[in-house]
């Protein structure tokens, strides 16, 4: 622990020493405790939303242009991109974001997030080694992971000559 010393002109202080496992221990016992119950009724009530959101835009396509559930769903992604990228550029998504946690990063929306954030912050840096190469930093391994799965399960169904519902 840290003494107070009284020596001539001022205080000082001993150093403190601690190791991992004190620090971890007096840090959890200060620190705010997760309400979890309440992190995930956030995170399913914005998720949801955005989900609800999205089921009315296709809705949209299809009522007013014909389509059909596969066309409307490419351009039902497009807009949700749109208002997730123009959110982030007002601020409005990252607060969004902070009180809804997972609720708004899993959709597509929270990639867009992603996305639009680090090309906001790296913009000063130019547009190809500013925009260009820090867009895809957080972004990067998500589009990774998807193209290796995505080979994954079509090689499965090649080998098991399973038939896509499309």
């Amino acid at each position: 622990m840290a003494t107070n010393s009284k020596s001539g002109s001022g205080l000082r202080l001993n150093s403190l020493s601690l190791n991992e496992k004190e620090y971890k221990q007096i840090s959890k016992k200060h620190g705010p405790k997760p309400n979890i119950f309440m992190n995930c009724l956030r995170a399913f009530v914005v998720g949801g939303l955005i989900c609800v959101l999205g089921q009315a835009i296709q809705e949209f396509f299809k009522a007013v242009f014909k389509m059909t559930n596969q066309e409307a769903s490419s351009p039902t992604v497009a807009v949700l991109i749109i208002i997730s990228v123009i959110l982030t550029c007002f601020g409005v998504y990252d607060k969004i974001a902070q009180w809804a946690g997972a609720g708004s990063a899993v959709p597509v929306t929270g990639f867009a997030n992603s996305m639009c954030s680090s090309a906001i912050e790296s913009r000063s840096e130019g547009i190809v080694l500013g925009v260009g190469a820090n867009m895809f930093k957080l972004a990067g391994s998500v589009i990774v992971f998807g193209v290796v799965a995505a080979f994954i399960i079509g090689v499965i169904y090649a080998i098991f000559g399973i038939q896509g519902g499309h």
